[in-house]
């Protein structure tokens, strides 16, 4: 199964899904929408995966018309879980840059979201913020999300250190030769002026690395100095140098983005974590190319003799570095593997950025295999109750064979009117909607029960036997010994007596008739067989009567009102939606009338019903 850390493919319906939510994780992370041919057609970020992704599948009335063809063209979902929500953006970021998907909003130019703090790699290096990273020996701190937070950590960097802003060459040959003049920053005490040699590069470089602790966390030593400074200014009373410092205090405070899924101290690494059970092993891969994530893949393997994580690993290491068309020389891994490749570079991290990115992997795959085991507990689990309770069910009914496959039918009329059947269709004891099928009573007129379940049999099995579709295992008819023995006559008519079980449900006693057997047998009110088959008869029922609603209303509108020429659909349930029914159009005031359809319509409308009026004069002779 293609997958990045744990993926399904449900059919896209509201209940499958709630079938696999419970499976997502609760965890911040992003997740992708792939189609069939594993073109990735979305890249979103969460919080919190699993409402997330619960949005995608709640009531449609509510979504996006662009979201609901996203949900109809994905084949399946993937998704990746990291440490924070702010990981979640910057690797969202990276893989719509990379994947380009189609249903993401893309920015019209490339500026990028992200910014980093930048040490030149100079003498008397200057810090400034940017966009990009690029290899050439300057030292990279970020990437940030919220600019105007680096912007302030950026400034107070320079108000506390006095570091130089100009791009000029500050060789020893250049200053030695007196080329430059102090310009208006020295003047107003922002730089310390080392063009002109007032400050040496041994000064000069030991503020870049108190600057360099700053960025990476290491806050100690700077918070000391602010605290000594605000206390010494506060008390020679200058009050608004101390409030000053105390926000530059709380500022540090608040101040850390450091991330995992973007990292521009590592460049092109691929990583990789295994986890196992009894059975199989799972590899999880994570490629960073220029320090960001910008692909994850979960391999499953399977277990054949006793083989150990080492081979594993080193297996699912060449596989996917051969699938993926990777030609990195660094490989950050668990344990120590040998490889045939010679010149790759083996690392096993304890500490630091690439542990950080191994724990991840790690993260994931463990997840991952959590995931699985969980998802088979519930099959074995859902697989023994179905088992059980059909196994229960042949027994009842004295069947040959499982009834894996299930079908009720049940009619509804109202006084003979709009006569309509529905056939559901239960499979492995659970309803398969997709298969349900309702009837238009086509050859009965009248109310007869009878004959309209023995026409929808005849057409149900007569179709399936056409399209070679097979045969359900049990035929329950809802009703009593008479709409069990009309469904009789088309099955024999078809010579299918004997291929399927057919039994009748009497709705009074719940009790089950057998084809001529005049005594009904009696299942255990509490046994699960006949809750199964009761659940399917109610099914059949609420399918049934839903549809002769809908077919009642559409015929009460198409005699009232359509039949009038010019007046349709629309504007039949314009008039009914407004006067309430078909008497009180035919009664309502010419003038409300055109209110409501318009002058045309309402002509044609009353034309029609001056033309039907039975005449009210003498009698002819």
């Amino acid at each position: 199964m293609y997958d990045a850390c744990y993926s399904f493919a449900p059919q896209m319906t509201n209940d499958d899904f709630k079938a696999f939510s419970p499976s997502i994780p609760t965890e911040p992370g992003i997740y992708k929408y792939v189609d069939a041919e594993g073109t990735i057609l979305y890249v979103g970020k969460a919080k919190n995966l699993r409402n997330r992704l619960s949005s995608y599948f709640g009531e449609k009335k509510y979504q996006l018309a662009k979201t609901k063809v996203l949900v109809r063209h994905a084949h399946h979902i993937e998704f990746m879980i990291v440490e924070t929500e702010h990981d979640a953006l910057l690797l969202e970021n990276t893989l719509i840059k990379k994947h380009q998907p189609r249903y993401n909003v893309m920015l019209k130019d490339e500026k990028s979201p992200l910014i980093y703090i930048c040490i030149k790699h100079e003498r008397f290096p200057r810090v400034f913020l940017t966009r990009k990273s690029f290899k050439d020996g300057s030292t990279y701190f970020g990437p940030y999300l919220q600019k105007f937070r680096v912007e302030q950590i950026a400034e107070l960097i320079r108000k506390l250190f006095q570091l130089r802003t100009c791009q000029l060459n500050l060789s020893v040959e250049n200053i030695s030769k007196n080329k430059f003049k102090p310009c208006l920053e020295y003047h107003i005490k922002n730089c310390a002026a080392p063009c002109i040699a007032l400050e040496s590069e041994e000064s000069y470089n030991r503020k870049i690395e108190q600057i360099k602790n700053i960025l990476k966390g290491n806050f100690a030593a700077v918070k000391n100095h602010l605290k000594e400074e605000m206390v010494k200014a506060a008390e020679e009373m200058k009050f608004e140098q101390a409030h000053l410092l105390k926000e530059k205090l709380a500022l540090f405070e608040d101040y850390q983005g450091k991330s995992t899924v973007v990292n521009p101290n590592i460049r092109d690494v691929d990583v990789f974590a295994i986890a196992d059970d009894e059975k199989e092993a799972f590899v999880n891969y994570l490629k960073v190319v220029n320090g960001a994530i910008i692909h994850t893949y979960t391999l499953t393997l399977t277990k054949n003799l006793d083989e150990d994580k080492e081979m594993m690993l080193a297996f699912a290491i060449q596989n996917m570095r051969e699938r993926f068309n990777s030609i990195t020389q660094e490989l950050i891994v668990p344990f120590e593997v040998v490889l045939p490749e010679n010149e790759l570079i083996i690392t096993v991290p304890k500490i630091g950025d690439k542990k950080k990115l191994l724990e991840l992997s790690e993260k994931n795959v463990q997840y991952h295999l959590l995931q699985k085991r969980k998802q088979a507990m519930n099959a074995t689990g859902k697989q023994t109750s179905a088992e059980r309770i059909l196994r229960t069910l042949q027994a009842d009914l004295h069947m040959e064979a499982v009834p894996l496959w299930i079908e009720c039918f049940d009619n509804s009329n109202l006084h003979g009117t709009n006569p309509v059947s529905s056939c559901v269709v239960f499979k492995n004891a659970k309803p398969a909607k997709r298969d349900y099928r309702h009837f238009n009573v086509k050859s009965v007129e009248g109310p007869n029960d009878f004959a309209s379940m023995e026409e929808v049999v005849l057409r149900r099995y007569q179709r399936l036997i056409g399209e070679g579709a097979g045969l359900p295992q049990l035929v329950i008819i809802d009703g009593g010994k008479g709409q069990l023995s009309a469904a009789m006559k088309s099955i024999r008519a078809l010579g299918l007596e004997g291929q399927m079980t057919v039994v009748g449900i009497a709705k009074r006693l719940e009790e089950i008739y057998f084809p001529d057997d005049p005594v009904p047998a009696h299942i255990n009110k509490k046994s699960e067989s006949l809750k199964l088959i009761q659940q399917a008869r109610d099914e059949a029922h609420r399918f049934g009567i839903t549809f002769h609603r809908n077919q009642r209303s559409k015929n009460f509108i198409k005699t009232g009102l359509t039949e009038i020429p010019g007046i349709g659909a629309k504007t039949s349930e314009k008039l009914l939606q407004h006067f309430g029914s078909l008497a009180r159009v035919k009664d309502a005031d010419p003038a409300e009338v055109v209110k409501v359809i318009g002058k045309a319509a309402a002509g044609k409308m009353a034309a029609y019903f001056e033309g039907n009026t039975p005449n009210q004069g003498t009698d002819e002779t």
